[in-house]
């Protein structure tokens, strides 16, 4: 089974989302919907970018590793590779 790091952006914030998931598409899909929490305050969010892992915990610890930036410049360094 494969895992996935991804990042989201919402243009009319113009804000970045960062979570992990084992189906990209369906999370988003969930993200797009009516729901509680920071995404559910938009309906326009895009995938901006995907990082594969083989584990789970590989996928969880780059995850918080990019959270952990705090850093809106080193995510837009990967969202634009």
């Amino acid at each position: 089974m494969k895992y996935y790091v991804y990042i989201l952006y919402l243009a009319s914030l113009n804000k970045y989302y960062v979570g992990s998931t084992e189906d990209v598409y369906s999370r988003l899909e969930k993200h797009l919907q009516n729901q509680k929490g920071f995404t559910g305050k938009a309906k326009d969010w895009v995938l901006k970018y995907t990082e594969t892992y083989s584990s789970k915990s590989e996928c969880i610890k780059r995850e918080f590793q990019i959270k952990k930036w705090k850093s809106r410049k080193m995510i837009e360094s990967l969202v634009t590779k």
